[in-house]
């Protein structure tokens, strides 16, 4: 199978609340309102998140707009390939390589975002983001091997990564700004580094698990020849 005509799987906690509600915008959104638009509209939004988080350093207050953007983001990102099916005007490859790219052109700039806040180190933004590439990377493999592109692991997709994230900025905003360095290891961390280092965490932890379990399937598919 061509990975133009992968199968999309996401199989979330909110995948068909979200579904239903998607839809039911979409087919109420202008006319002139396109995918690209959306697609814009999502980028927007990461831009906003980054800027949230590097603005908090004139006051924490600007960590809600963090926030804000990532609601931006997931309107934009979410319905831009809604909106092209239930118009019927998909665009298989070029979609592809659109939503992709943007998708890791936006999380590189919310980590670089949360990377120069007062909250978190650069370095553990960094990780975070290379647990989210690995889970990408691992995606587009599978898409490229055996046609399904799947965007949800756990019961986890984007949309309650978002979520997730949301929360701890909420947390951020309500714990006390100034609290004592944490040092593991004799390595001295912010304290609110210890949030992203479980975010990063899972994220490695889902890559690893998947990544052996689908060893697993492809040791069979593609056994050794004698």
């Amino acid at each position: 199978m061509d990975n133009k005509d992968a199968v999309r799987i996401q199989i979330s906690i909110l995948s068909k609340m979200e579904k239903k509600v998607l839809v039911w915008i979409a087919k109420r959104l202008p006319k002139f309102v396109n995918s690209d638009h959306l697609t814009g509209i999502g980028l927007i939004g990461a831009f906003i998140a980054g800027g949230g988080y590097a603005l908090s350093n004139l006051g924490k207050e600007y960590i809600w707009l963090s926030s804000v953007g990532f609601i931006v983001n997931w309107f934009g990102d979410s319905l831009d390939g809604n909106l092209a099916r239930v118009r019927n005007k998909q665009r298989p490859v070029y979609g592809f390589y659109v939503d992709h790219n943007t998708d890791a052109i936006t999380a590189l700039i919310i980590c670089i975002g949360a990377g120069v806040s007062p909250f978190i180190s650069f370095s553990v933004a960094l990780l975070v983001l290379v647990g989210y590439f690995l889970l990408c990377i691992f995606t587009y493999i599978n898409t490229y091997l055996n046609g399904t592109c799947k965007i949800s692991y756990s019961g986890f997709g984007p949309t309650e990564l978002r979520l997730v994230i949301i929360l701890i900025n909420s947390l951020l905003f309500i714990l006390p700004s100034e609290n004592p360095p944490v040092v593991i290891q004799g390595i001295t961390l912010k304290f609110f580094d210890l949030f992203a280092l479980v975010v990063a965490l899972a994220l490695m932890i889902l890559y690893f698990y998947y990544f052996f379990a689908e060893k697993k399937k492809y040791e069979k598919t593609d056994p050794p020849r004698s």
